[in-house]
């Protein structure tokens, strides 16, 4: 492989992973889905579905946001109905935010989006090529230079 795949690839996901990529794709996949969801708090939402429950500082390290961040964000949703907070059983003075049905609800409805948008995005594309590209993708997720592994 020649540097040049590495350059292009590393060119690509810069792209895909600047701010304003995430911004733009979470303003649309939160579009109407209620007051408190928007660009910012949707990554609360969707690090608390991915992870479980977990304190503000814990879910701050998953998604790149400080705890005062998350805290902020999280008031926003606990007010909303979204999550909740529960008292940590390992820490007294701690607490857990957890997503409520609706929480869950509306990040299944966020990520229903966001394959859509993806499946819609492929349709000029040859099924195998889209095929391919998914599987290579992951194996690149699974096994490129990001793995906690490579650290």
């Amino acid at each position: 492989m020649t540097n040049t795949t590495g350059h292009d690839i590393a060119h690509a996901l810069g792209l895909l992973l600047r701010r304003s990529t995430r911004a733009r794709v979470y303003a649309r996949l939160t579009e109407g889905l209620g007051k408190a969801v928007d660009d910012l708090t949707y990554p609360v939402l969707s690090g608390l579905a991915r992870t479980g429950l977990r304190s503000a500082a814990d879910l701050g390290r998953e998604i790149g946001l400080d705890r005062t961040t998350v805290t902020r964000r999280a008031d926003r949703l606990e007010h909303a109905g979204l999550l909740h907070r529960r008292p940590d059983p390992a820490d007294g003075r701690a607490t857990l935010l957890v997503l409520t049905d609706d929480g869950r609800a509306v990040v299944a409805a966020a990520r229903r989006r966001l394959t859509d948008a993806i499946e819609d995005s492929l349709t000029t594309w040859p099924e195998a090529d889209a095929r391919d590209f998914a599987r290579l993708l992951r194996r690149f997720v699974d096994e490129g230079p990001f793995t906690p592994d490579r650290g």
